[in-house]
């Protein structure tokens, strides 16, 4: 068996189960937007497998209006690698214009055209002078994972459509906020998590552009951004490039809160940060804490009895393998909320090296006294390594993780909570595990993990 190759770091020269998409699954954040219709300059193939990888072995999300097999796609063949597939892409924009009903055509790259060269900057720029509400991303998927495609997605967003088409962009509603937090699909739960995080920040009195999912108003939405008082950026990294570039353009401020808040605690401390920076809302936000909490407390008073009886089996220990944005936010819930301890965190989607640090700061602070060390890796068996070389002591661990690591939860006696991408044994509608409605449901999935596990 030939030997694998490692760097200094300790990474393997190839990724086995691989936690991400390529850029080319921004599409998702596309379809995501109410009204917005991704088109398809790429492979054939390409779309599909963004697809079923990100949506149905997923969550069993679903396509919906204008994802799964609904995106127009160019299907590039042997000949348009030969010679260029712009015409080809000329025409299929073309007939998605006639056939399609949107208010946003986005038109992505593939790996393919970005090799040879196709310019589809110059073959969408004939429609945008034609007045057609389109605009193109590079997102070939050498330029990275679908993290980096959506943020060149959103760029191209907010370059070419929303500045050009948002009314009065010199004027700031009082009270209005752009929310960039959690990438579409890739996250399971987006969903409902952007639902209850528009849900707790509207009752603290603002008024919210969520700009993706149910509760967005879509296309016209992004109208608004440039609108807005400032940018809210919840999450380790994601959406800190966007909100950069807003502040430059827009002149618009932004906050940025590197934990999704998980229960009471991780909530209360949210929004307080979020009115102390804004000078506004702190009434309405303190009558709504108080509110949500009497709710909140009033279901954990008699989950408690449950937690303080039923020992037996229960973990002591957890690890977490996720996304940034998830595997912070949980540590804070389960170390303050139920007193767990953190044993081994990881962390996987390629988040650039340049944010490390400050992330592996915000482990040293789960609580007063209680922190965690955080690794970096891509790669499944080195995520599963890294699990079996843990001590977890006598009772049996608790992984948040994904599908990928069903089988070393079995040989570790543990129980399996899936939070992140692929998540393969549960069907996703409009779950959330962040907020205070989240919290709860998480707290239901953990122990009714553990009590089936041990009946």
């Amino acid at each position: 068996m030939p030997k694998i190759k490692k760097d200094k770091n300790g990474q393997t020269n190839s990724i086995n189960q691989v936690r991400y998409g390529c850029a080319l699954g921004a599409m998702h954040s596309v379809s995501a937007i109410l009204g917005a219709i991704p088109i398809t300059h790429c492979g054939p193939g390409c779309v599909d497998k963004q697809y079923m990888s990100l949506s149905f072995y997923n969550g069993y999300q679903g396509g919906g209006y204008s994802g799964g097999a609904v995106p127009p796609s160019s299907n590039l063949q042997e000949k348009d690698v030969v010679f260029g597939g712009a015409k080809h892409l000329d025409q299929l924009i073309e007939a998605s214009l006639k056939i399609m009903e949107g208010d946003l055509f986005v038109v992505l790259n593939g790996c393919i055209p970005e090799i040879v060269g196709d310019d589809i900057g110059a073959v969408v720029a004939r429609y945008q002078e034609k007045g057609v509400p389109i605009v193109s991303a590079e997102t070939g998927g050498f330029k990275g994972n679908n993290f980096t495609g959506h943020e060149i997605v959103t760029e191209a967003i907010i370059e070419q459509y929303v500045d050009k088409y948002a009314q009065d962009k010199e004027t700031k509603k009082k009270g209005l906020i752009n929310v960039w937090s959690e990438l579409p699909f890739q996250n399971t739960f987006w969903r409902g998590d952007l639902t209850e995080l528009k849900r707790i920040l509207e009752g603290a009195g603002w008024e919210v552009n969520i700009l993706f999912g149910y509760g967005s108003k879509g296309v016209k939405e992004w109208l608004t951004i440039p609108n807005a008082e400032f940018n809210l950026v919840v999450g380790p990294w994601l959406g800190l490039k966007t909100a950069k570039l807003l502040e430059r353009k827009y002149d618009q401020p932004y906050l940025h809160l590197p934990v999704l808040p998980i229960g009471a605690k991780q909530v209360a401390e949210f929004l307080r940060a979020i009115a102390e920076f804004a000078k506004e809302n702190e009434v309405q936000t303190e009558r709504f804490i108080k509110q949500e909490e009497k709710e909140y407390y009033y279901y954990l008073e008699y989950f408690t009895d449950f937690y303080a009886e039923y020992w037996w089996g229960l973990p002591a220990v957890y690890s977490v393998v996720s996304d940034a944005a998830y595997n912070l936010a949980i540590n804070k819930f389960v170390v303050n909320q139920l007193g767990l301890i953190p044993g081994k965190q990881i962390i996987t989607d390629h988040t650039p090296e340049k944010y490390h640090e400050a992330i592996r700061a915000e482990y040293q602070k789960l609580a007063e006294d209680v922190g965690a060390e955080v690794e970096f890796v891509e790669d499944g068996y080195i995520v599963n390594q890294l699990l079996k070389q843990e001590d977890y002591g006598h009772k049996p661990p608790v992984i948040f993780g994904t599908s990928w690591e069903r089988d070393t939860v079995k040989e570790l006696n543990g129980h399996i909570v899936e939070v992140s991408y692929p998540v393969s044994y549960d069907v996703v509608l409009n779950k959330t595990y962040i907020g205070y409605r989240g919290a709860l449901t998480l707290l239901e999935t953990i122990f009714t993990t553990a009590i089936s596990k041990s009946a």
